[in-house]
């Protein structure tokens, strides 16, 4: 059954929880709600069988946490503080995606986050390209011009995944979704000029993982993250297309969270 925080900045988050036990919190990247998201609900479902508590929610302006206006970095950060209050206390953090960035700056802001779990971050070139990609998705956001913010967000990703989107009848609808993508193009653009910048300030431990068959930049990301903290490590795991295997994942995220929980 879904249930629902208030945000101190004035928005509303849908959210899951199953289990009891230390906390975890997925934190999805661009695109996905929990509703054509059956990967996290999965491994949600496993990690509560593992004797924790999982929580998945819809990010701003997505599924059922509709929200208006400029949907920043700060409004997500402000969401994922009020889940980790519904938990009770500190919890670890998995990203998926562009959601790893977002779940560094939420511990590099001082959230209570007891360790990260991150998976396939999509970093890499200078931290000069990084701003520039967002900045040109913000302004496109700025002016309503939602199909081609698209476009320009989806510019490194393999072709045919936009070449799908854009011939389906839904590509207006669709397209409009890039509202909600403006903490993502701010958060990567942060994290991004942190590692460059050695600026980085996260001291709970950090597994920066991929899949077994995985883009060639992925691996890159991981170390990178992984030199970048005190307390990194970096693992291959069970998984392919920017995905992972639920029940392998649920089992490193159990034994990541008890280990977090001292």
């Amino acid at each position: 059954m879904t249930d629902y925080a208030n945000t101190s900045q004035g928005d509303r988050v849908a959210y899951d929880l199953r289990g009891s036990g230390p906390a975890v919190v997925f934190v999805t990247g661009a695109g996905p709600d929990r509703a054509d998201d059956p990967v996290t609900a999965e491994t949600a479902e496993h990690v509560a069988d593992a004797g924790l508590t999982a929580v998945t929610f819809d990010r701003l302006g997505r599924g059922e946490s509709p929200a208006e206006g400029r949907l920043d970095l700060d409004r997500e950060l402000a969401a994922i503080a009020a889940l980790i209050e519904v938990v009770g206390g500190p919890a670890v953090l998995v990203g998926h995606s562009s959601g790893c960035s977002v779940s560094l700056r939420a511990a590099d802001a001082g959230l209570p986050v007891a360790g990260l779990a991150l998976w396939e971050a999509p970093l890499g070139g200078t931290a000069a390209q990084a701003q520039a990609w967002a900045d040109e998705i913000e302004r496109l956001l700025d002016t309503g011009d939602h199909e081609n913010a698209m476009r320009h967000y989806m510019k490194d990703m393999p072709p045919e995944w936009l070449a799908e989107i854009e011939a389906s009848p839904a590509w207006p609808s669709i397209a409009r979704t890039v509202a909600a993508y403006r903490a993502d193009a701010q958060s990567l653009a942060w994290a991004q000029r942190a590692l460059e910048e050695g600026a980085l300030d996260v001291t709970v431990p950090v597994l920066a993982m991929y899949g077994a068959e995985t883009f060639p930049e992925m691996p890159v990301a991981a170390a990178s993250i992984v030199a970048a903290v005190p307390n990194g490590t970096e693992k291959e795991m069970p998984g392919a297309m920017h995905s992972w295997a639920p029940e392998p994942m649920a089992t490193q995220l159990a034994e990541l969270a008890r280990r977090c929980a001292g």
